[in-house]
């Protein structure tokens, strides 16, 4: 088993996001002794969706303001169809994924959670895969979309659908391990 603790990761959610896609990493990573806090715009707690309808609320640890990406070893950003659409127009969520990046720290996301890297223009160059319908934005966005479980990219590890969270989870625990721990 991968072992991730002195590991503090992020993730980054609105309401609306696919409940499972959310609890499973969250799930994977605290089981392997990652520090994981839930960071949203949402003051207290955030909604799911599960089946198309509302489902249960996850307590925020930390709102967007009070974090920098310099304070977590990765980022995960859960799909979903309201999620991603909410966090692409909060600015302060856009540039925290982009900080990521920047510091080549290792981020991992699912379904619809990569329309929030679409909009921080840091899929240019990239294979990639999402949930389908976003298919052709990723490609517009300079990626190359393939149809498989997992991709893995210098650090970035990206699913298609809940059915994927499986192999998500293991290579996204996997490249949690390897990036060194901040300070």
């Amino acid at each position: 088993m991968t072992n991730l603790s002195n590991r503090r990761i992020a993730i980054l959610t609105e309401n609306g996001f696919e409940e499972v896609e959310l609890t499973s990493p969250k799930k994977a990573l605290e089981d392997a002794g990652a520090k994981v806090d839930v960071i949203s715009p949402q003051k207290h707690k955030v909604k799911a969706m599960k089946d198309h309808q509302w489902s249960i609320e996850v307590p925020v640890d930390k709102h967007i303001s009070e974090v920098n990406a310099e304070d977590y070893d990765g980022l995960m950003l859960p799909g979903g169809v309201i999620n991603p659409d909410q966090l692409r127009m909060d600015p302060d969520a856009i540039d925290f994924i982009r900080a990521f990046f920047e510091a080549g720290k290792p981020v991992a996301a699912i379904c619809h959670g990569l329309q929030t890297l679409i909009t921080a223009r840091v899929l240019a160059g990239r294979e990639v895969t999402s949930y389908p319908a976003i298919q052709i934005d990723i490609e517009n966005a300079g990626a190359l979309w393939i149809d498989r479980a997992v991709v893995v990219d210098q650090g970035l590890v990206t699913s298609r659908t809940p059915e994927d969270l499986p192999a998500f989870n293991k290579k996204m625990c996997e490249e949690f391990a390897t990036m060194k721990v901040v300070d």
